[in-house]
Formats: structure tokens, sequence, C-alpha cells
């Protein structure tokens, strides 16, 4: 049967890949889904942008006091990035050796093309967003470099399916024009509808092509384009349940009733305490039931939480992992009735 699957979006607490990575596959057994995990508290080359930029074939970046900027010729803060990755690579394929049994599948994560060009910089000191050929480059010089990523991560797992999440925490604010410059004074002008499409399908599909057996982009709540996400030729979005409007869901409907996954940010981590399994529930059973969707069609959903768990403590992150297990479980109870 098929069923509710729990897994989190990837930042993680701590500094240390080697814990962080036992814990989390650990918890997330199958049929739920591990990750590798991000470690933002390890410094510059851990965080979101400069992780991925690791990533970009035949374009180099460095650090300078207002962020990652686009530079002539790779140096140590890139290295730093790429090592970092490696390291945690190297991890998880001697993690997932020791154990009896491997779980089913693995996720990896990485910025999504816009929102890395929103977060690097030109020469000039403004955003790369601004420019056209360099919101080209950006997304041609990353839809060449998953390719050797996801197959180095599928060598550390090789029985595993690898699943992408694609985060693209600005794009709705690229397609607003609500990005500020470098300034602050003024916002960039907002990108069409098309050219955003045509810049997240040539990624999904290099994942695709690289042997992602899934990919799933990841956005804000308000006002996130799931039509672009789906013409680009993503398989799921992950999204944030807490503000999504009645017609938002009703466009989540359909795409689910047309094959499309819903990983649902059902536990809300923004708040003072952990969040209750109940509450998980409630937030995507009620809307499901609402919306006349079957209750077989629940296996669609992969649960989240609303947001990395990077500020948490590892104690608490872990039972977030926990409590997100025992909600898929309760899903499922409810939908064989």
């Amino acid at each position: 049967m098929t069923q509710v699957t729990a897994t989190a979006l990837g930042p993680w607490p701590g500094q240390d890949p080697v814990e962080a990575m036992r814990i989390i596959r650990g918890e997330l057994g199958g049929p739920h889904l591990p990750f590798l995990p991000e470690l933002p508290d390890r410094g510059v080359g851990s965080d979101a942008v400069g992780r991925t930029a690791s990533l970009l074939m035949e374009l180099a970046v460095d650090v300078q006091p207002h962020g990652w900027r686009l530079v002539d010729r790779p140096g140590k803060d890139m290295r730093r990035a790429a090592s970092a990755l490696s390291t945690d690579i190297n991890v998880l394929a001697d993690l997932a050796g020791e154990e009896d049994v491997q779980a089913p599948g693995l996720k990896v994560q990485l910025l999504g093309p816009l929102s890395l060009a929103a977060g690097l910089y030109l020469h000039n000191g403004e955003r790369a967003l601004l420019d056209y050929g360099a919101r080209r480059d950006i997304a041609a010089s990353l839809a060449a470099g998953v390719e050797s990523h996801i197959r180095k991560v599928a060598a550390a797992v090789p029985s595993a399916r690898l699943v992408v999440q694609v985060d693209e925490p600005d794009i709705a604010a690229v397609l607003a024009g609500t990005i500020p410059t470098a300034s602050g004074y003024q916002t960039l002008r907002s990108l069409g509808r098309q050219e955003v499409t045509e810049s997240l399908r040539l990624v999904v599909k290099a994942l695709h092509d690289a042997g992602a057996s899934e990919v799933v982009v990841a956005v804000p709540e308000v006002e996130a384009p799931f039509d672009i996400i789906f013409s680009a030729g993503a398989d799921g979005v992950a999204v944030p349940l807490k503000a999504l409007t009645t017609r938002q869901w009703e466009h989540l409907a359909t795409d689910i009733e047309s094959g499309k996954r819903l990983w649902a940010g059902a536990a809300d981590v923004g708040g003072a305490g952990l969040p209750a399994t109940a509450d998980i529930v409630e937030s995507v059973w009620r809307p499901w039931r609402q919306l006349g969707l079957t209750p077989g069609s629940i296996a669609a959903v992969r649960l989240t939480p609303s947001a990395g768990l990077e500020g948490l403590q590892p104690k608490q992150a872990t039972a977030v992992l926990t409590c997100l297990v025992q909600a898929a479980d309760e899903l499922d109870q409810l939908a064989l009735g």
C-alpha cells in the first residue's frame, strides 16, 4: 500500500554531519524520506547560496561583504563550499554502508536558478537577477552542474531512489518585482512568466535526466505560482500550509488529481513550542475532505515542517521528525477508515 510519508526541508542545527545524518536516518526509515542535511552553522559555504553555487559549471563565486559574487576564477570560499558538500556525501556513504537495512529513498536539496540569481552578485555589486545574460548563464551552469552532483550522491547510496527538492524561496518576489536592488532603495523589475518557467524547466529536466526519480519545487505559501512549477515539469510542490487560501487549495486539489505530489508543510515550527501531531493531521485532513479529495489519494502527500529546522536545538529538530512520522501514520489510518 502507498503511504503518507515524512521528510524535512534540509537545514538542520549543529555542525557535525555524522551526528545529523545518524539522527535523520534513524528517524526517517522506510517508507519515509531521509535527506542530506544542510548545516548552515558551519559558516561560509554551508549556506544555501554557497552550497548550490559550488555546483556551478564554468562559473565561479567568492564571498564579499554584501554576499556571494560571480568572479573570474574559483577562490577559497568556493573550494570551502565544495569541500563541505563532498565531506557530507562521503559521510553519507559511510553511514549508509553500515546500515543493515537502507532507506528506500534519499533527498537532496539545492537552490533553484531564480533564487540563486537573486542571491548572487555581479562585479558591479548589483544582483545577478538584474542582468538577462547572467540569469541565463546561471540557469545553464546549474543545469550542467547537477548531473555530476546527482551521480556522486547516487554512488553513495546506490540502492536508493533519489529525490531532489529545488528551493525557490524568492520565486514569488521575482515574479512580482519586489526583490530589492543592492542599495535597497529600489526594486528589480519583475521577470516574465515565460522566462521564469523556462529557467526552472531547464534545471528540472537536467535533474530528471541525471536520474532523479522525483523533483519537487519548494516555495513560500504567499502567491506561490503552482501553475509555473508544474508547467516546468516538476513532480510536486512543497509549500507551508499555514497561510494557503481556499483558492490555492483548490488549485492543488486539481494538480493532485492529475498525479502531482504535495509536500505539505504541516508542522509549524515558527512558534514557541513544538507542533502537536493532532494539529498536523488536522491541517491536512480537514481541507482534503472539504475539497472532496478521496481518502486513498492522501498517499500523494509527504509531510514536512513549515520551514528549515536549523534554528532549533537538535533534540527539538529530532522531535519534529518524530511528530511528522506519527502524523503520517495517523493520516494513513484515517484514509483506511
